[in-house]
């Protein structure tokens, strides 16, 4: 079991657990993440969802180790954006770490502990909030292989920090703490290591005693419309030919052992 759903008191928690991995997500994880929030969507009984990992790390991004071992064209080709795709609201489609294509019409808040890097920032971008531990931090990580960012970094990076800031961290790939992320509003709130889920599910219950129909017309008013973040999305998947060369190269790399921790001189 890669994932884990709860639902309580009108909210749906999905974790990410794949500890050994420090819960980056493989292609198994991504089909569970896309399904489980089809599933809140259409669950009258849930209001608000939170996205996490577990105390150690929210999403370490895709599993270069899997990417070394098994990615291939065909699995490119099978998440490739159609291009009469024009409303990811009415039909929503997989992307390479699960559900970032989707645009729903309820919040998501991430609740993060420790990193959230490559593809687990852009999971963290396209949830609605974030809040997160002190030791947390973040990073386009996937610069020292060769990934391109496929699962809407590019697009919505620049919307949360700015388009300056958003260059440097794609650029650089360097790391954020908790204090610069909340500084430049990458993060909404900072709390105490081992608290970001408890802090999340807090945030959460706030959002349950507004009127639902009210807060989530604003919501969908002040995100991109549909049609264009369609667009930007299939302008980001451009990039995904790059895969098949530096990335697989890079992910090669990685699965050898270079680059732990996050070091960026041993690559």
């Amino acid at each position: 079991m890669t994932i884990k759903v709860a639902v309580e008191n009108r909210i749906t928690t999905i974790s990410i657990h794949r500890p050994e991995a420090r819960n980056a997500v493989d292609p198994a994880t991504a089909t569970a993440l896309f399904k489980a929030f089809l599933a809140f969507e259409a669950d009258g009984q849930s209001d608000v969802a939170i996205l996490t990992g577990d105390a150690t790390a929210f999403c370490a991004g895709f599993d270069l180790k899997a990417a070394a071992l098994g990615m291939t064209p065909d699995w490119l080709a099978a998440l490739a954006i159609p291009k009469g795709w024009i409303d990811p609201a009415a039909n929503p489609l997989p992307s390479p770490m699960g559900p970032a294509r989707l645009m729903l019409s309820k919040p998501v808040i991430a609740a993060i502990e420790g990193p959230a890097v490559a593809g687990g920032l852009e999971l963290a971008l396209w949830c609605d909030v974030r809040i997160v531990s002190r030791s947390a931090y973040f990073g386009v990580f996937c610069r020292r292989w060769g990934v391109p960012l496929i699962d809407g970094g590019t697009v919505r990076l620049g919307r949360v920090v700015g388009e300056g800031r958003a260059n440097d961290l794609i650029l650089s790939g360097r790391a954020v703490d908790a204090s610069e992320a909340l500084a430049i509003g990458l993060a909404n709130q900072v709390v105490d290591d081992g608290t970001a889920l408890h802090a999340a599910q807090d945030y959460a219950m706030q959002l349950l005693k507004f009127p639902q129909g009210c807060m989530r017309s604003d919501r969908k008013s002040a995100r991109m419309a549909p049609k264009a973040m369609a667009k930007a999305l299939r302008r980001e998947w451009a990039s995904a030919g790059v895969i098949l060369g530096e990335s697989l190269r890079g992910a090669a790399r990685f699965a050898s052992g270079k680059g732990r921790g996050g070091s960026f001189g041993d690559i």
